[in-house]
């Protein structure tokens, strides 16, 4: 198992993305995984660098920020009541993302090893079904078996 913390929502609605940024950084503050200085970076990395990203059948925006920001590593893992807005990743374009999944790290080859196996699995059209159609109460254990267990 990874050292990893996993923090689950489901159901949250959020106007645009700035809100649901803002929403993932006072969470994170409040959990002591990251330093006071993350809601801002998040936000700010987020306008530079825009993390939605279309997928094959879907979309999932990924934000995350430098490492300096963390305490400890985590992931938020949101499915909002309603796709919100993201700023494409690779085009000038928005896209309405229906997972949010908020990456927090402490070293960056960590982060790397991460994305990549993130990445693969959202390749897969069924880990995502799974992702927006399993219980809440089966989300954690879900992603843990699909992701966290292969970057242990």
């Amino acid at each position: 198992m990874s050292n990893y913390r996993l923090f689950v929502s489901t159901g949250l609605n959020f106007a645009d993305s700035t809100e649901a940024l803002q929403h993932i950084g006072e969470r994170m503050v409040k959990e002591g995984v990251v330093c006071d200085t993350y809601p801002a970076a998040l936000l700010e990395r987020e306008a530079t660098y825009p993390t939605g990203i279309a997928l094959e059948e879907h979309v999932v925006a990924i934000p995350h920020c430098e490492a300096i920001h963390a305490r400890e590593p985590a992931i938020y893992l949101i499915r909002p009541s309603a796709p919100v807005s993201f700023s494409q990743a690779d085009d000038d374009g928005q896209v309405a993302a229906e997972l949010i999944i908020a990456l927090i790290v402490t070293d960056p080859q960590e982060q790397l090893k991460l994305l990549r196996t993130l990445f693969g699995k959202l390749q897969q059209n069924e880990f995502i079904e799974g992702l927006l159609h399993a219980k809440e109460t089966e989300i954690e254990n879900y992603f843990h078996e699909n992701i966290l267990a292969a970057v242990a």
